[in-house]
């Protein structure tokens, strides 16, 4: 017993240093010991102990948190009895101590949602143990206010729970949970949260007092849970809150009907205090988007009848918004209104003038105060955004009215941000709009359309507002004026152009008329002039914002007016032509083309501008029409002949871009790769002077390693950066060039010269991930067959010589790579994990190529091809398996390779040692529960090679006359791997198919016939095991779906024989879930879903 006392001590004294304690180390030895606790097999009773003797608040904690791991533990489930115990211990401990700390008390809620939800289809005499929710919950409601408040809280988190789900547990089990909660209990729950809530609004509250503002604030989380739970499992990401439909139950239908549910809410709004009245706010915007199809035609009117009215009498006394908690919850409720009802049913509503009128006016007021609640405005931009997208299919002869308010938003949205500029200019504190980017780009998108309505008047308000600002700013320019002054007209005039951009990319064929592209001509006409004003002073300075506003106007402009969009006969290029003597594309893309080359050579410094200028230039390469005009055009020619650092300072090796920002010249160079290859044909001579600064560059390398190799003086930084510009560029071209004569070119231009330079300097700098990665994926492109370029001649060995150069990159990197020491867990991925994920693409890609004949590698004598597959193994077996999932390109590259060898290679596989063959099965085996669906199809297609495979090999085997070739002596090393690993892929993938939510049934169907054949016996076991486990009035529904499973299947792998099993399988799928779906059977299929993970 003393020791007993003495190890609850030991434990207070950890939880104070874990939580208390100012020492890292010392809170480093507490988590470990106390996490070894958890692990401990007395840990149950030592819970019990703490909460019952524990004399501080974090022993309690303690005891709840690892009470709440031991049930949740999906390994190793307590017994039914002991579950019921600890549930009736912690709602006697939570009654006869209602004053717990906060946190405690949570613990203890938590864990009793935690035990119900896993224990909901539990049962003991026929008794449901854990549903008896209600009967629990009332004993609390019927006590002092404090067991009252714990009772709501048990009620909000089980609601909390039932809908969260688990991470370690199907999701198919957590979605029949849910529907059964949902089913039975949630209505009931709340319809005493509202019952409970508009007794509390009758009787008034006194919101000073804690106890009842606690009380509240539990009641309206309670309403809140249930308005959000997920009704029908759609799983919705909360983090977007477009087109939320909540999909109440028809069964809840007159909880709306009578519209005292959402009176209640609008009345707690308006009695309740700021600290409160947003939760309200929530629940509304809940009920707002309740699915249209719970009511009929005329219901819906009515409801939204009172839904309008109640916004309104909050637009008519908006004192409450004034918090801007209760701002932001009201602009999601007013957007709600266009996301769930059209405007034809919006402009019926009695009070609809004054309400678009009251909306209007605060929408205006909402976006000249921009900086009280930045990320609200969305919402009002959202609503007004598709009120207007709606015009056109309104057939309601009620007036809309959004001609007369449209444009009133439009000019207080442009006005408030060109305001903005000066504040912002004078308080060195204040955050710029312009710089959070994905605000900008969202709400300039949500104008677009919002400006195209009365287009007339927003063109009018923007030439009227550009040609003020342009010419304060000629006239600052004029003067030599600097400063504050400047600074604000170039933030006046950033904002326009972007602007101007998003209204002319809000451009819709259908609704467009020949007097709006001429009025965006005259858009267009002024920010090509305030162009030409800049660019002439970028060689003393430039605005970077106002750059980036010009190249998102080009975007724009360049996806409604180039290429084959427009006609060419748009009023746009007649305006064009008469203002700048631009008169068709071609002049357009020059002056494009100029701005492009403008940039790349004034701002070498900025790598936002280079990026997106090289993204502007690579976008133009694309179209086939735009990219012949643009090879016609002088400037286009220049930088194909002069892509130097003299003209384009960011290709230099000097340090205008980090070496992270340099992966831009990749764009820059497959640009300029599809620009050459236009008129390139078969002309060597002109790809040669193409080439000449990357072939100097080369040289330079050479060189410096050379020097290096002999111990002379060398510049290893400046051939380090210049070496990874190289690899960065020659990737870029090989990108482009995807015809086999281009190609060619490019390979015999870098082979047999430059390849052993690659080489080298993967052997030198292995371990600076800066220098390998972008040769590793250099060399990847290289060997890709893209577009089936690689077609080598019947007499050319390149196919082989360019394996060989890959394999030799793969041997050298990979057997370096593996030296490398313990890596912290924060540094394994780009020190070794990213350049294993890229050579194994690599090989994939070399593998799959189509364009070498692997037999003769074995017949010659060649061990390169052995030397790269070896060198996989090598590097496969020092990556743990967890990480091989954690990192999803490693995953990717890893799990495709794997599907390559299967396929092709399989002799190599079967000869691999049984303890690395069964590595790569349990990787298999891993793979096949992954949440990525390219994963688990890829896996099952690999274990299909695989299956296939051995039962081949096993039928020869079992014949008189075997051939006894090699593959097949090396074949019963493989046959030494245990049969409890397939027998586990099996079951994981009858179980997947059974009972999870199955995304791709075919690829699971492939290697399934080939497991059973291969475990025949466990298959029987494991499918009377399944039947067994049903109630007796389903088993033998259960034996008929097996048995029509393996109805006509013979014993063999043949397409025929495993399409039929795949057609059966789909049917055995549908008959299994129809037979599971009634609730008797729900807790069956728990159980046996258990027994098979």
């Amino acid at each position: 017993m003393a020791e007993i006392e003495q190890d609850l001590a030991q434990l207070e004294v950890l939880c104070k240093q874990l939580y208390e304690t100012a020492s890292t180390e010392q809170r480093s030895q507490a988590e470990k010991a106390l996490v070894s606790f958890t692990n401990s097999p007395d840990c149950l009773n030592k819970c019990q102990l703490l909460l019952e003797r524990g004399t501080s608040a974090y022993a309690q904690l303690l005891a709840s948190t690892t009470l709440t791991k031991l049930v949740s533990r999906s390994s190793t489930v307590l017994p039914l009895e002991q579950r019921v115990d600890i549930k009736n211990y912690v709602l006697n401990y939570l009654a006869s101590r209602p004053k717990l700390p906060t946190f405690v008390t949570q613990a203890l809620i938590q864990l009793l949602a935690r035990i119900t939800k896993l224990g909901w289809f539990d049962s003991q005499k026929d008794d449901w143990v854990f549903r008896n929710v209600i009967a629990d919950v009332t004993k609390f409601l019927q006590g002092s206010v404090d067991h009252f408040v714990i009772g709501v809280q048990l009620m909000s988190q089980l609601v909390s729970e039932m809908n969260q789900p688990d991470t370690v547990r199907p999701l198919t089990k957590h979605r029949k949970i849910a529907s059964s909660f949902r089913d039975t209990l949630l209505y009931e729950i709340f319809n005493m949260a509202c019952k409970l809530l508009g007794q509390a609004s009758k009787e008034g509250v006194d919101y000073n007092d804690e106890n009842k503002h606690s009380l509240m604030t539990q009641l309206l989380r309670l309403g809140h849970n249930c308005l959000t739970f997920d009704f029908i499992g759609t799983s919705t990401d909360e983090s977007s809150d477009d087109l939320c439909t909540v999909q109440i139950p028809t069964g809840w239908r007159s909880a709306f009907l009578d519209f005292s549910t959402i009176h209640l809410f609008f009345d707690l709004y308006k009695a309740l205090p700021p600290s409160l009245s947003p939760l309200a706010l929530s629940c509304l915007v809940q009920i707002a988007s309740v699915r249209r199809s719970l009511f009929n035609n005329p219901e819906r009117a009515k409801f939204l009848t009172h839904l309008v009215t109640g916004v309104r009498g909050i637009l008519e006394n908006p004192q409450s918004l004034s918090d801007p908690n209760n701002y932001h919850e009201f602009c999601r409720l007013l957007a709600r209104l266009k996301s769930n009802y059209q405007l034809g049913e919006l402009v019926k509503v009695t009070d609809y003038q004054d309400v678009i009128s009251l909306i209007a006016k605060f929408t205006v007021q909402s976006l000249q105060v921009w900086q009280f609640a930045p990320n609200s405005i969305h919402y009002l931009l959202t609503l007004w955004q598709r009120m207007v997208a709606s015009v056109p299919y309104v057939k309601a002869t009620e007036p809309h009215l959004l001609e007369v308010y449209t444009p009133e938003i439009t000019k207080a949205y442009i006005t408030s941000r060109l305001d903005s500029v000066a504040i912002i200019q004078m308080d060195d504190g204040m955050d710029d709009p312009l710089d959070d980017t994905g605000m900008v780009q969202q709400q300039l998108d949500q104008l677009s359309t919002i400006g195209r309505c009365e287009y007339e008047k927003t063109c009018a308000l923007l030439i009227q507002l550009f040609d003020q600002s342009a010419q304060e700013y000629q006239k600052s320019i004029q003067a030599n004026t600097t400063g504050i002054q400047l600074s604000i007209q170039e933030g006046r005039l950033t904002w326009l152009v972007y602007i101007i951009g998003a209204v002319i990319g809000g451009r819709v064929s259908f609704t467009s008329a020949d007097e709006h592209d001429a009025l965006d001509g005259e858009l267009v006409c002024r920010v090509l002039q305030l162009m030409n004003l800049t660019d002439a002073k970028l060689s003393q300075a430039g605005s970077e914002k106002l750059d980036l506003a010009l190249l998102s106007f080009f975007e724009q402009f360049t996806k409604i007016y180039l290429g084959n969009q427009v006609q060419k006969s748009s009023k746009l290029y007649r305006t064009l032509s008469q203002v700048l003597g631009l008169q068709d594309e071609s002049m357009v893309l020059s002056v494009f083309i100029g701005k492009i080359i403008t940039n790349l050579k004034y701002w070498g410094r900025s790598e936002p501008i280079i990026s997106k200028t090289l993204q502007l230039l690579s976008d133009l390469s694309v179209g086939y029409s735009s990219v012949r005009k643009l090879v016609k055009l002088e400037a286009v020619q220049f930088m194909l002949s002069n892509h130097t650092s003299a003209h384009f300072p960011f290709l230099g090796v000097n340090g205008t871009l980090s070496i992270n920002d340099m992966r831009c010249r990749t764009t820059f160079y497959t640009a300029l790769g599809r620009l050459l290859m236009v008129d390139l044909g078969e002309d060597e001579d002109r790809f040669d002077t193409f080439m000449m600064p990357l072939t100097t560059a080369f040289e330079y390398v050479g060189a410096q390693l050379a020097n290096g190799d002999k111990g002379a003086v060398w510049n290893e930084a400046e051939t380090k950066r210049t070496l990874i510009g190289l690899a960065r560029d020659l990737r870029g071209i090989a990108f482009a060039f995807n015809t086999k004569v281009s190609y060619m070119m490019l390979f015999e231009w870098i082979y047999p010269a430059y390849t052993p330079i690659l080489l080298r300097a993967v052997e030198l700098w292995y371990h600076e991930p800066a220098v390998t990665t972008p040769i590793l994926k250099l060399m990847a492109e290289l060997v890709q067959n893209r577009s089936q370029r690689l077609q080598f001649d019947v007499s050319s060995p390149n196919g082989i010589l360019l394996f060989r150069e890959a394999s030799k990159m793969l041997v050298g990197y990979g057997s370096r790579i593996l030296t490398l020491g313990d890596i912290p867990k924060d540094r394994i991925y780009p020190m070794k994990l990213k350049g294993v994920s890229v050579c194994f693409s690599m090989l994939k890609a070399a593998l799959s190529g189509s364009y070498v004949n692997f037999g003769v590698f074995r017949l010659y004598g060649d061990s390169a091809l052995d030397q790269a597959l070896q060198m996989f193994i090598k590097l496969l077996l020092s990556i743990p398996l967890t990480d091989l999932l954690d990192y999803p390109k490693l995953s990717q590259s890893y799990y495709a390779l794997l599907e390559c060898l299967a396929q092709d290679h399989m002799g190599f596989i079967s000869g691999l040692e049984p303890s690395v063959f069964l590595h790569i099965l349990s990787s298999i085996s891993e793979g096949l529960t992954a949440l990525d669906t390219m994963v688990c199809t890829g896996c099952c297609a690999t274990l299909d090679h695989i299956t296939t495979f051995l039962h081949k090999r096993l039928s020869k085997t079992n014949k008189k006359h075997a051939n006894s070739s090699q593959e097949n002596e090396s074949f019963p090393r493989i046959l030494e791997v245990p049969p409890e690993i397939l027998q586990q892929m099996l079951s994981t993938v009858l179980n997947i198919i059974m009972f999870e939510d199955c995304r791709n049934q075919w690829s699971m169907s492939r290697p399934l016939l080939g497991l059973i054949l291969l475990s025949e016996d466990y298959f029987a076991e494991l499918r009377q095991s399944i039947i067994s486990a049903q109630s007796s009035e389903k088993q033998e529904d259960m034996h008929n779906c097996f048995k029509n499973l393996m109805e006509g299947i013979e014993r063999n792998l043949r397409t025929k024989n495993r399409d039929r099993f795949t057609q059966n399988l789909s049917v055995f799928r549908r008959d299994v879930n129809d037979s599971l779906k009634t609730t008797s059977s729900l807790g069956v299929t728990i159980s046996s879903t258990d027994m098979m993970s």
